[in-house]
């Protein structure tokens, strides 16, 4: 199938908890990819873990305030993909009060990668924060992630904003 047939019968819908063994999948394989990246700070929880989780919608915390969504890609009755969004503000009184769409989490199953899905479902959730009234756009990726830095800066257009540094004590 290529890209423009595969976006075109892909369905962008908020997540129900029936939804929950399909987004397992999908974090799953993402586990597997980000442990192969950096095995010293990433694990694959048991599928039943995961699943139990969406099912109960404890995904978003709970101090979030319920301005949290996950939005799933559907393609002929099959979850494909998923994306975890949240509105947040930076809790450094330097920064400017700004309501951010944070990406905490979005994942493609491998088999419909490169179809155009993470890219509906990100402007999915850029347009979900934007309607609550977010300013910015937030997500973090590995660094040694290549493919995903091509993606959300080139593709997507986001900027480095800040780095993460982190040391083992």
């Amino acid at each position: 199938m290529n890209e423009a047939s595969c976006v075109a019968a892909v369905t962008i819908r908020p997540a129900v908890s029936e939804d929950a063994d399909g987004i397992a999948r999908t974090f799953l394989e993402s586990a597997e990819y980000h442990a192969g990246l950096d095995r010293e700070r990433y694990r694959i929880p048991a599928l039943e873990t995961i699943s139990a989780r969406y099912r109960e919608g404890r995904q978003h915390p709970p101090d979030a305030g319920g301005q949290g969504i996950t939005l799933v890609a559907e393609l002929r009755g099959e979850i494909v993909g998923f994306v975890d969004t949240r509105l947040d503000r930076s809790p450094d009184p330097m920064h400017r009060e700004i309501l951010y769409c944070h990406v905490v989490e979005i994942a493609v199953s491998s088999r419909h990668q490169h179809q155009g899905i993470g890219g509906q479902l990100l402007q999915a959730a850029e347009d979900w924060g934007r309607g609550l009234g977010a300013e910015f756009a937030s997500l973090e990726y590995l660094a040694v992630n290549t493919r995903a830095s091509e993606f959300y800066q080139r593709r997507m257009g986001y900027r480095v904003a800040s780095i993460v540094a982190i040391k083992r004590l």
